[in-house]
């Protein structure tokens, strides 16, 4: 079974970069408290790379 990834946004989008507000919509977030399920792949990671001052990040088996 592919590892996956619980991505939740614990930071508002309020004020940032259009980028890491696109990369945020790319990934399921929206508002403050979403979580999503992502496969754990370097896409993925790119993106926590990215916005990762926004999140919280749980990798799940």
């Amino acid at each position: 079974m592919a590892k996956t990834i619980e991505i939740k946004l614990v930071k508002s989008l309020n004020g940032r970069l259009a980028k890491h507000k696109a990369t945020a919509e790319a990934l399921g977030l929206r508002t403050i408290g979403d979580v999503t399920v992502q496969p754990d792949n370097a896409a993925t990671r790119g993106k926590i790379a990215r916005i990762g001052y926004l999140l919280q990040v749980t990798e799940q088996a």
